[in-house]
Formats: C-alpha cells, sequence, structure tokens
C-alpha cells in the first residue's frame, strides 16, 4: 500500500503515543460548513470475519420457513426456537436476541435486509455478464474496507465517518476538546477523514499509558512529554512529536471529564468484550458538554465471525454476547435522555452461503441483514428487500445463496449520515457514489 507523508505521521504517532496510549491525533477541521446545533452520536459495531445474516433474520411463516429449512440442511434453526417479530409476523430472529426482538417490537430497533457492496443496482443477470461491481468480493480484507470507505476499492485512504467528520467538524464541533470520531477497537480505516483523524481508546483505560513501576509512573510519563518538547530539526519527527503531545493532552481531557461525574446505574454484562467498549462509549457521551460536542461517531467491534466450521454454536455465542451488550447501551442512553440522539447500527465483511459446507460451517456471501437501534429509528420494521430463498434463483450470484444486495452499503451509510447532519448537497463528497441509486435515504431513521 502506498503511504503518503500525512500517513506516515499519523502511523508513526500511533506507534509512539498509540500503543502506550491508546490515542490517535485530531488533523485541522473543514471549515466550510455553516455551524449547527443540538447533539447526534453514531455508533458502528462492525462484525468482524462475517455475520451470516441467514441465521440472523429468519423466514418464519410456513412458506418462507420451509424453503429456509429444505435449502439450508444442518445449518437450519428449529423454527420453534425463532424469536417471533410483532411488526413482521414473516420473519423472526435469531433465538440468541431476545433483547433485540425487544427492542425490535417496542419500535426502538429496525433491520434492514440484503445490504452489500455496491456500485450501482446490480442483478444476477448483470453480475453473471461481468457488469461493474466491487472489486474482490468474498474477500474479508476487501470487504471490510470497502464497507467502512463506501467506495470501489479498498484502496480508497479515507472512512466515511471520516469524510462526515471532514465536512461537518467546524460546523458541529467548533468549541470541541477532542476530536469528533473516537475508536474503541483500534485503528480503523472507517475513521480517518483527509482533514480530521479521530482518537483510539481502549475500554477502561481513558487515562493514558499503563505502567507497572509503581512511585516511577509519573516521572517516567513526564520525562516523555518533555522530550517532545525538543527540537530535531526534523519535520516528519516534530510533525510526529506534535501529534504525539496532542495525544497525551486527549488522555488527560477525557479522564479528567470522566472522573467528575457520577457513574452510570445502568449495568453491562460482564465478560463481554463488546458490552466493555459500548460502555466506555456511553462514559464518554455521559460527558459530551463537557468536551463541547455537539456530534459524535463511535466505531466498536466484535470479530470471530468467520464461520468455516461448526458454526451454529459459534455464531450463536457471538448473536449471545451482542444481544445483551446493545440492550444495556441503549439502555444507558435511555438514562442519559440521549436514546433518540444516539443510533447504533452494525456492519459487517459480508454474509455466509446460505448452502453449508462440509464443515458444519459456511462460505462467505455477500448481502446480509444489519441491525439499527436508537430512539429515533423508525421501529418495528424490516427495510429493504429480503432475497429469494433459492440456490441459483434470481438473487443468487452464483448457485450457493450468495445473495446479490438489494441495497447498497453507501445508500444503508447514506440514510445515517443525512439524519446526522450530512445536507444532501454534500452527499456525494461523503458518499462518491450515492448518484448512482434511485434513493439516497431509506427511511429508518
Amino acid at each position: 500500500m502506498r503511504a503518503n507523508r500525512r500517513s506516515f505521521i499519523r502511523y508513526a504517532s500511533l506507534a509512539a503515543a498509540g500503543n502506550a496510549l491508546g490515542l490517535r491525533p485530531f488533523g485541522a477541521l473543514n471549515a466550510l460548513a455553516q455551524s449547527g446545533t443540538g447533539y447526534k452520536a453514531l455508533v458502528c459495531i462492525f462484525l468482524f470475519g462475517g455475520n451470516d445474516g441467514n441465521n440472523t433474520l429468519i423466514p418464519f411463516d410456513t412458506s418462507g420457513y420451509g424453503s429456509y429449512s429444505s435449502l439450508r440442511g444442518n445449518l437450519a434453526l428449529a423454527q420453534n426456537t425463532l424469536l417471533p417479530l410483532t411488526g413482521a409476523p414473516n420473519f423472526a430472529l435469531n433465538p440468541n436476541l431476545p433483547d433485540i426482538q425487544a427492542l425490535f417490537n417496542s419500535k426502538n430497533a429496525a433491520l434492514v435486509a440484503n445490504v452489500g457492496t455496491l456500485i450501482q443496482p446490480l442483478t444476477r443477470a448483470q453480475y453473471l455478464a461481468g457488469q461493474a461491481c466491487p472489486t474482490n468480493l468474498f474477500s474479508h480484507p476487501d470487504q471490510q474496507l470497502e464497507w467502512q470507505n463506501a467506495a470501489q476499492s479498498a484502496v480508497t485512504a479515507t472512512g466515511w465517518a471520516g469524510r462526515i467528520a471532514d465536512s461537518l467538524g467546524s460546523a458541529y464541533n467548533q468549541n470541541a476538546s477532542i476530536p469528533m470520531i473516537t475508536s474503541v477497537a483500534g485503528d480503523t480505516l472507517f475513521c480517518n477523514g483527509s482533514a480530521t483523524s479521530p482518537i483510539s481508546v481502549s475500554p477502561g483505560n481513558l487515562g493514558g499509558a499503563s505502567c507497572s513501576e509503581g512511585s516511577e509512573c509519573t516521572a517516567r510519563q513526564s520525562a516523555a512529554q518533555a522530550l517532545l518538547t525538543l527540537n530535531s530539526g526534523i519535520s516528519l519527527v516534530q510533525a510526529d512529536d506534535s501529534i504525539t503531545t496532542n495525544a497525551y493532552a486527549y488522555a488527560k481531557t477525557l479522564a479528567d471529564a470522566t472522573q467528575s461525574i457520577a457513574p452510570l446505574q445502568t449495568v453491562f454484562p460482564a465478560k463481554n468484550s463488546l458490552a466493555s467498549q459500548l460502555k466506555q462509549i456511553a462514559q464518554i457521551i455521559q460527558v459530551r458538554a463537557a468536551l463541547g460536542v455537539q456530534r459524535q461517531i463511535f466505531f466498536a467491534s466484535l470479530g470471530n465471525f468467520d464461520t468455516h466450521a461448526d458454526q451454529i454454536p459459534l455464531q450463536n455465542a457471538l448473536l449471545a454476547q451482542i444481544s445483551p451488550a446493545l440492550a444495556a447501551f441503549y439502555n444507558a442512553t435511555v438514562e442519559m435522555n440521549v436514546s433518540s440522539d444516539v443510533t447504533s447500527f452494525t456492519m459487517s465483511d459480508f454474509s455466509r452461503t446460505f448452502q453449508p459446507n462440509s464443515n458444519n460451517g459456511s462460505d462467505h456471501a455477500w448481502g446480509s441483514h444489519h441491525m439499527v437501534i436508537g430512539g429515533a429509528v423508525k421501529g418495528g420494521q424490516i427495510y429493504g428487500i429480503y432475497p429469494t430463498l433459492a440456490l441459483a434463483g434470481p438473487d443468487d450470484s452464483g448457485s450457493n445463496g450468495r445473495w446479490v444486495p438489494s441495497t447498497a452499503s453507501s445508500q444503508y451509510a447514506a440514510t445515517l449520515a443525512q439524519w446526522f447532519g450530512v445536507s444532501s448537497a454534500n452527499l456525494s463528497t461523503v458518499l462518491p457514489s450515492i448518484g448512482n441509486f434511485n434513493s439516497s435515504n431509506l427511511g429508518f431513521v
């Protein structure tokens, strides 16, 4: 991968400060946007590895379930274990998503069907004829990046959240003491802008570097910070020193802000990595006024969804982490009185093949189903078009159930971006391919 000077500075700062502090720098803000008011936050939960949407949202009517069961083989879930959806009686959820069922039935969650990376609308026939589609389909690294950058190719150097920050930063966060974007799951393309950069924090360690030297820790940190003030005469080193200094400042800002407030009463599940990340996000949202932010974007993640073998127990265990973690986070937003101001949503590399493989698992596929949660969500509904469950059928890109997406990931992103405050005039700057689609707003929020 090619690296320009700015990328070198970014990654050098991560080596110098990120590994110790878990923080990333924040660049200059785009000053072209108009000022805005109010608070809103987007929270992305990326399911790395490719969550099997086919066993997340399942047909529940007699005909639909019959088709599902006969073709899914040993990956089919028993109908009497599924969780019915009040507003969508022909569908049900995986039995390990009871909290999502409750949020959906209370109209605080929606589901978006058959979403995937696309450059333009595409049918099975067009795909088979070789018409334009994203590069390197079914590849983990490429599709993870293309979901995050909402572009044709994985080589695009900015993410769609980063481009939102470029567009809106000066409008909403003029007096902010931290960047618009925070990752609690490490360095990700999703968060990178051209003029803005995120911070990355380690859940439970907002104060900065860990240290095992007891009484020597303060002195060692002070010495490290003092070294940053020395003038080396080398421009890249000086730039990196400045960025690292900012990282220390952000660490102190976050630590000071969160130490001054009472802990949230909402209980998050223990021994649940996603819950720990979302709890940290909730704590940062709790001090939004002290941080001077009106807009925030967060990135969290959960891995191990690449279920080529023993899929049912593996996916069930992962979904059993997601369900209570997302519910606890939603309850925390209710406690903070921002439930209508915070929208959480899932993304993932792709779905899995509908046809099982020989190892009681499934292989890489394409279109999948996603969850959107929050008080502003027009919940209790399924948006988009659920695929026809037929191998080599009208929605299959081949013959084993790799569904051609009926909704583009850029349309999904555009809906969230517009709710967040991106104007229709600026939407193509954030999502360059959005003009290829008839609709830029799916209506779920």
